[in-house]
Protein backbone atom coordinates (compact mmCIF):
# COMPACT_ATOMS: atom_id res chain seq x y z
CA UNK A 1 0.00 0.00 0.00
CA UNK A 2 1.47 3.36 -1.19
CA UNK A 3 1.94 5.64 2.42
CA UNK A 4 -0.89 8.18 1.46
CA UNK A 5 -2.85 5.46 0.63
CA UNK A 6 -2.31 4.06 3.96
CA UNK A 7 -2.44 7.55 5.90
CA UNK A 8 -5.59 7.91 4.53
CA UNK A 9 -7.21 5.00 5.47
CA UNK A 10 -6.34 5.11 9.10
CA UNK A 11 -7.57 8.75 9.51
CA UNK A 12 -3.72 10.32 10.12
CA UNK A 13 -3.62 13.79 8.95
CA UNK A 14 -0.66 15.25 7.26
CA UNK A 15 0.89 18.38 5.63
CA UNK A 16 3.10 17.54 2.72
CA UNK A 17 5.60 19.37 1.26
CA UNK A 18 7.38 19.25 -1.89
CA UNK A 19 11.56 19.61 -2.37
CA UNK A 20 15.11 18.30 -4.49
CA UNK A 21 16.37 15.09 -3.02
CA UNK A 22 17.65 15.78 0.74
CA UNK A 23 20.15 12.88 1.88
CA UNK A 24 21.60 14.86 4.77
CA UNK A 25 20.57 16.93 7.66
CA UNK A 26 22.69 19.27 6.02
CA UNK A 27 20.62 19.16 2.77
CA UNK A 28 17.50 19.76 4.52
CA UNK A 29 18.40 22.97 6.57
CA UNK A 30 19.54 24.05 2.73
CA UNK A 31 16.78 22.47 0.38
CA UNK A 32 13.68 22.23 2.65
CA UNK A 33 11.71 25.97 3.43
CA UNK A 34 10.92 26.54 7.45
CA UNK A 35 8.15 24.06 8.31
CA UNK A 36 6.72 23.48 11.02
CA UNK A 37 7.12 20.26 13.64
CA UNK A 38 10.58 19.42 15.17
CA UNK A 39 13.05 18.26 12.51
CA UNK A 40 14.02 14.79 12.76
CA UNK A 41 16.70 12.37 12.03
CA UNK A 42 16.16 8.68 11.59
CA UNK A 43 18.78 6.11 11.99
CA UNK A 44 18.60 2.28 11.44
CA UNK A 45 20.80 -0.03 13.69
CA UNK A 46 21.20 -2.92 14.46
CA UNK A 47 23.17 -5.12 16.70
CA UNK A 48 26.86 -6.69 15.87
CA UNK A 49 25.21 -10.13 14.78
CA UNK A 50 22.06 -8.17 13.01
CA UNK A 51 19.75 -9.90 15.21
CA UNK A 52 18.04 -7.47 16.31
CA UNK A 53 17.45 -4.02 14.41
CA UNK A 54 16.50 -0.67 15.65
CA UNK A 55 15.17 2.64 13.89
CA UNK A 56 15.71 5.59 16.29
CA UNK A 57 14.06 8.67 15.72
CA UNK A 58 16.20 11.74 17.38
CA UNK A 59 16.00 15.77 16.74
CA UNK A 60 18.22 16.94 13.73
CA UNK A 61 20.42 18.32 15.64
CA UNK A 62 21.65 14.96 17.75
CA UNK A 63 24.76 12.72 16.96
CA UNK A 64 23.77 9.88 18.65
CA UNK A 65 26.59 8.15 20.91
CA UNK A 66 26.42 4.46 19.53
CA UNK A 67 28.44 2.60 22.81
CA UNK A 68 26.16 4.58 25.43
CA UNK A 69 22.84 3.64 23.39
CA UNK A 70 23.73 0.04 23.36
CA UNK A 71 24.02 0.11 26.88
CA UNK A 72 21.23 1.63 27.45
CA UNK A 73 19.56 -0.87 25.34
CA UNK A 74 21.45 -3.81 26.81
CA UNK A 75 22.94 -5.08 23.56
CA UNK A 76 26.37 -4.86 22.55
CA UNK A 77 27.82 -3.38 20.13
CA UNK A 78 25.54 -1.45 17.71
CA UNK A 79 25.99 -0.43 14.28
CA UNK A 80 23.96 1.38 11.24
CA UNK A 81 22.76 -1.46 9.17
CA UNK A 82 23.58 -1.94 5.73
CA UNK A 83 21.27 -0.59 2.69
CA UNK A 84 19.95 -4.39 2.66
CA UNK A 85 19.30 -4.69 5.33
CA UNK A 86 17.38 -1.73 5.22
CA UNK A 87 15.67 -2.24 2.08
CA UNK A 88 14.60 -5.97 3.40
CA UNK A 89 13.37 -4.43 7.39
CA UNK A 90 11.63 -0.88 6.28
CA UNK A 91 11.52 -1.08 2.28
CA UNK A 92 13.49 2.07 2.37
CA UNK A 93 16.68 3.68 0.01
CA UNK A 94 19.21 4.95 2.68
CA UNK A 95 18.30 8.78 2.26
CA UNK A 96 14.98 8.13 2.98
CA UNK A 97 15.47 6.60 6.21
CA UNK A 98 11.86 7.37 8.52
CA UNK A 99 9.50 6.26 11.58
CA UNK A 100 7.08 5.87 9.09
CA UNK A 101 9.15 3.21 7.32
CA UNK A 102 7.77 0.67 10.37
CA UNK A 103 4.32 0.31 8.05
CA UNK A 104 6.93 -2.06 5.97
CA UNK A 105 7.48 -4.12 8.82
CA UNK A 106 4.59 -6.57 8.80
CA UNK A 107 6.50 -8.52 11.27
CA UNK A 108 7.64 -5.90 13.75
CA UNK A 109 11.03 -7.29 13.78
CA UNK A 110 11.96 -3.55 14.05
CA UNK A 111 11.66 -1.90 16.91
CA UNK A 112 11.29 1.84 17.42
CA UNK A 113 13.57 4.15 19.12
CA UNK A 114 11.74 7.52 20.05
CA UNK A 115 13.50 10.36 21.88
CA UNK A 116 12.31 11.84 24.19
CA UNK A 117 12.44 15.67 23.54
CA UNK A 118 10.61 13.86 19.80
CA UNK A 119 7.66 12.16 21.81
CA UNK A 120 7.78 15.80 23.96
CA UNK A 121 7.24 18.00 20.40
CA UNK A 122 3.48 19.00 19.01
CA UNK A 123 4.18 18.04 15.25
CA UNK A 124 7.23 16.44 13.84
CA UNK A 125 8.84 16.24 10.22
CA UNK A 126 9.03 13.05 8.73
CA UNK A 127 10.07 12.19 5.14
CA UNK A 128 6.87 9.74 3.32
CA UNK A 129 9.24 6.75 2.54
CA UNK A 130 10.92 9.16 -0.03
CA UNK A 131 13.46 11.65 0.11
CA UNK A 132 11.94 14.43 -2.38
CA UNK A 133 9.36 15.32 0.28
CA UNK A 134 8.78 16.13 4.00
CA UNK A 135 5.06 15.47 6.05
CA UNK A 136 4.53 17.02 9.22
CA UNK A 137 2.37 14.78 11.04
CA UNK A 138 1.25 15.85 14.95
CA UNK A 139 2.52 14.01 17.59
CA UNK A 140 -0.96 12.14 17.84
CA UNK A 141 -1.34 10.92 14.42
CA UNK A 142 2.26 9.78 14.59
CA UNK A 143 0.77 7.94 18.00
CA UNK A 144 -1.72 6.64 16.22
CA UNK A 145 0.28 5.85 12.66
CA UNK A 146 2.32 3.27 15.39
CA UNK A 147 -1.00 2.11 16.40
CA UNK A 148 -2.15 0.61 13.18
CA UNK A 149 1.44 -0.60 12.34
CA UNK A 150 1.85 -2.74 15.59
CA UNK A 151 4.69 -1.13 16.73
CA UNK A 152 5.19 0.25 20.30
CA UNK A 153 8.11 3.42 20.56
CA UNK A 154 10.35 2.80 23.15
CA UNK A 155 10.86 6.49 24.65
CA UNK A 156 13.98 7.80 25.84
CA UNK A 157 16.53 10.11 26.44
CA UNK A 158 18.53 8.75 23.29
CA UNK A 159 22.17 9.36 24.91
CA UNK A 160 24.39 12.30 22.49
CA UNK A 161 27.87 12.35 21.13
CA UNK A 162 30.02 14.65 23.50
Amino acid sequence: MEIYDYLDTHGIDYERHDHPPVFTCDDVNRLVPALPGLKTKNLFICDNKGKQHFLVTVPDEKSVDLKSFGEALAVKKLRFASADRLQTHLALEPGAVTILGVMNDDTQQVRVIVDKAIWEADALQCHPLVNTATLVISLDNVRKFLDATGHEARVMDVPARD
